[in-house]
C-alpha cells in the first residue's frame, strides 16, 4: 500500500484506532499528554484553531510547511502548518485551513481535496488546533505573506511520519519542565505542536 492510500484509508475509516501516545496509553489529545505531571487549568479557556496539513499527490509525496517570521507576537521563527484561528465568518474548522492556507501561502482552496479532520490538539499556549488533512497537486507556486511567512517548504511525508524521527525531548516553560517532539530534516527542525499533530497522524495511519 503506498503511502497516500494509507494516508486515504486513515482519514476515510471511522474504524481505526485514534492516536495513542506510546507511552501512557491515553489518547494524546496535545501537549498536556506529552508531560505527565501537568494539566490544563480547569478554567482555561481555549481558543478554536485549525491547520492544514496539505500533502502532494505524486510517487514521494511531501508535507507543505512554513517557517514563521521573527517578527510574529506568538511563536516567532518556529516552524508551522499553514493556519490560524477560527474566524466568526469560517462555516467551520475546514473553511478556517483553507481560508488561512490561501491568505498565508496563496494556496487555492479549489486545489486541496480535503480528506478529513483529526481530533483537535490543545496546546499549552490556549489553543484547540483542530488538523485538516488534505490533499494538494504536486508543483504548485506559492506565495508567502510577507508579514507572517518568512519560508514555505516541503518535508518529505515518509520522513516525517516515520516513527524513528520522533525525538521526545524535555525543557522547561514557565518554570515547569516540560516534554515535547522534534521532526529534524535538512536544515529544519519541526517541533511542539507541529511536530506533535504529525506524530497524531502517523499513529493513525494503517
Amino acid at each position: 500500500m503506498t503511502t497516500l492510500a494509507r494516508l486515504r484509508q486513515a482519514m476515510h475509516d471511522p474504524a481505526l484506532p485514534q492516536a495513542v501516545h506510546g507511552t501512557t496509553g491515553a489518547g494524546y489529545r496535545g501537549d498536556w499528554d506529552v508531560t505527565s505531571n501537568s494539566a490544563p487549568q480547569p478554567d482555561m479557556a481555549l481558543t478554536p484553531a485549525a491547520v492544514l496539513i496539505a500533502v502532494t499527490d505524486e510517487a514521494e509525496p511531501q508535507l507543505l510547511l512554513t517557517r514563521r517570521t521573527t517578527t510574529m507576537r506568538r511563536h516567532p521563527g518556529q516552524v508551522a502548518f499553514p493556519g490560524g484561528r477560527i474566524d466568526p465568518g469560517d462555516a467551520d474548522a475546514v473553511a478556517a485551513a483553507l481560508r488561512e492556507a490561501e491568505e498565508e501561502v496563496a494556496l487555492a482552496r479549489g486545489d486541496v481535496e480535503v480528506l478529513g479532520t483529526l481530533d483537535p490538539y490543545e496546546t499549552g499556549t490556549g489553543f484547540s488546533i483542530a488538523p485538516v488533512v488534505g490533499i494538494v497537486p504536486p508543483g504548485l507556486l506559492f506565495t508567502p505573506q510577507a508579514r507572517e511567512v518568512a519560508e514555505v517548504f516541503h518535508v518529505p511525508f515518509a520522513h516525517a511520519i516515520d516513527p524513528a524521527n520522533h525525538e521526545l525531548r524535555q525543557g522547561e516553560w514557565q518554570g515547569q519542565a516540560r516534554r515535547y517532539y522534534v521532526i529534524r530534516h535538512d536544515r529544519h527542525e519541526i517541533w511542539g505542536a507541529t511536530a506533535g499533530i504529525i506524530v497524531n497522524l502517523s499513529r493513525r495511519l494503517p
